[in-house]
């Protein structure tokens, strides 16, 4: 079975209870990572360590929420390994796994309702990546990573 970990700041705790219960229903383990409470939260401390789950291959996938998505995405994306992307459209979740082979969906809980991050999250976990040329520009990504890392 499959697992993703779910990671979420106060903004998104309402969408998070409509949300797991899908993505399990869609035959994933769920890992809770985020706050069950409106107090307020850091969220980059939650993107991180959602992000960590999924480099150390604790979780297959991620999807993390904050306010708008771009704050814990960028959290995220500082993890050596990961690829998050922020989307409030279907087509772009597609094409995050499709052509990018993201391993982290984002998205804003103050930017979309429940039903369009359900579209989102179907477009993204039933996507694989189509790899050939993609492969050669995700490598290209990663190497930049590899280059610009200033903690070896």
């Amino acid at each position: 079975m499959k697992t993703v970990v779910f990671g979420n700041d106060h903004t998104a705790v309402e969408l998070k209870k409509e949300l797991i219960p899908y993505v399990e229903a869609k035959g994933y383990q769920v890992i809770n990572v985020g706050t069950d409470t409106t107090d307020s939260v850091d969220y980059p401390a939650i993107g991180e360590a959602v992000a960590v789950m999924v480099a150390e291959g604790k979780a297959d996938f991620g999807i993390a929420v904050c306010g708008t998505g771009l704050g814990i995405s960028l959290a995220c994306n500082k993890v050596r390994g990961i690829r998050a992307c922020v989307c409030s459209e279907p087509y772009t979740a597609r094409y995050s796994r499709l052509h990018n082979n993201c391993n982290i969906l984002c998205f804003g809980a103050r930017v979309i309702g429940p039903e369009t991050a359900k579209m989102l999250i179907d477009e993204f976990l039933d996507t694989e990546f189509e790899g050939g040329r993609h492969a050669r520009r995700v490598d290209m990504i990663m190497d930049i990573e590899r280059r610009n890392r200033t903690d070896e």
